[in-house]
């Protein structure tokens, strides 16, 4: 049989040196320059993690989801899910490794629909992580439906003029260059008048109207951005992918995207899970162990039980991927891991806090951290909401209706059609009355 729940031996010692290598050397960076893996590398910070870079090239373990002719392994998406169990305990540890989000999945897309010319611009010092990269695709009034975009591009003469506003564009702070969803045909369909164009952040006209911070953080410190598109001028050779192009490279940017997403929060869950073992077995009160203690024993197997059943959706569609090359193919379990992963984090984290009583909603704790970054993954790439439509409408293309009154499985029916068909061994049944 084919089914196999092992990882190859060769690529599992891999994974031992990153999950030491994380714990040892790279989770400190979080503790001493947090919330700043995504400020372009200077002084003492550049000094101490250009060293780990070049460890994690050595080991071979560099952007491996991309192929050798990109700089990466080629090892594809299932083993980037194993690897990404592990960078998702630490801010720091994606960037170290060379796969960070956004720009992964802005690096997939220069990659497959970019020119040569865009690819030596952008995509190469990307790759390398010398500069970073954001995607400008949410609006202010229109939220996550692309067919209310109203940012427009317009020809003037081999150039594009863009003007419009921007929301929520993730890391344009610290970005040097953004690729903007605009649209550039409006007597068409949405599908087919949007296109993507690759603007360099320091662009006249670029403006970052202010940074918006996740709850907890200071105003103007955040790292989702309003920007106003004034006016901006980009050349031709700025579009990517070709005009009315944007809804099928949006396509293989959000679908990978969204997985990414997925592996690096059974990491953080994980994280939670054990946090909240460890406190059991530590804390006494009541006259025994906080583990000993029925209500803290559910918690724990809920937990387990959600963050298992979470992984092994996540494998099972990084696998797909990894077979079919065909993130259209696989819309459907992206869509689901995608629903469940906000609800398994914020549940372990949040459970694990209640175990660690004051002290867990304080912020000497990552929990509540955890618990805003649940909210976050319910809304990116996306709203659960839609991704649970998006998974309905997939699911009801395998069934029927009903020609008849009664539904299929309707018991007086299926009896009266068992006995037609067993009706030689009924009726001799009867005559041996």
């Amino acid at each position: 049989m084919a089914w196999d729940f092992e990882t190859d031996p060769e690529y599992q010692k891999m994974l031992d040196w990153a999950d030491e290598f994380v714990r040892e050397k790279v989770e400190p960076l979080d503790l001493v320059w947090p919330h700043q893996q995504f400020t372009p590398l200077e002084g003492s910070r550049r000094d101490a993690v250009d060293p780990l870079k070049a460890e994690v090239r050595s080991q071979g373990l560099w952007a491996t989801h991309l192929g050798p002719e990109l700089g990466g392994q080629g090892h594809g998406q299932l083993k980037l899910a194993l690897l990404n169990e592990i960078l998702g305990r630490s801010q720091w540890a994606p960037i170290v490794f060379g796969c960070q989000a956004p720009d992964t999945g802005n690096a997939e897309i220069i990659a497959h629909y970019g020119t040569d010319a865009q690819k030596e611009r952008y995509l190469h010092p990307l790759l390398e992580g010398e500069l970073f990269s954001c995607y400008s695709m949410t609006e202010p009034h229109a939220g996550a439906d692309p067919t209310l975009f109203t940012t427009r591009a317009i020809r003037d003469g081999d150039d594009w003029i863009i003007n419009g506003w921007k929301f929520f564009s993730s890391n344009a702070a610290t970005a040097s260059f953004l690729i903007v969803m605009v649209v550039t045909d409006p007597d068409v369909s949405a599908y087919q008048g949007m296109s993507m164009f690759l603007v360099p952040t320091d662009t006249p006209g670029v403006k970052i109207v202010r940074n918006v911070g996740l709850y907890g953080e200071r105003d103007n410190e955040g790292s989702h951005a309003l920007i106003h598109y004034d006016n901006v001028r980009v050349p031709g050779d700025a579009l990517l992918g070709g005009e009315g192009k944007a809804f099928i490279i949006a396509q293989t940017r959000l679908g990978g995207g969204r997985i990414h997403h997925a592996m690096r929060t059974i990491g953080l869950a994980r994280k939670a899970l054990d946090m909240m073992c460890e406190r059991a077995l530590s804390r006494h009160t009541q006259g025994s162990r906080l583990s000993d203690k029925q209500f803290v024993q559910g918690y724990i197997a809920d937990s387990y039980a959600q963050l298992l059943q979470f992984r092994l959706m996540v494998l099972y569609t990084a696998w797909e991927i990894d077979k079919y090359n065909d993130y259209k193919r696989v819309r459907k379990d992206i869509a689901a891991v995608k629903v469940v992963m906000p609800t398994v984090l914020h549940d372990i984290a949040w459970r694990a806090m209640q175990i660690h009583g004051a002290l867990g909603v304080t912020n000497e704790m990552p929990f509540l951290g955890m618990v805003t970054g649940a909210a976050v993954m319910g809304l990116a790439d996306g709203p659960t909401e839609v991704h649970k439509t998006t998974v309905a409408r997939q699911v009801l293309r395998d069934y029927q209706p009903t020609e008849g009154t009664w539904p299929t499985e309707w018991i007086p029916g299926k009896r009266e059609a068992a006995r037609a068909q067993l009706a030689e061994y009924l009726d001799a049944e009867v005559g041996n009355l």
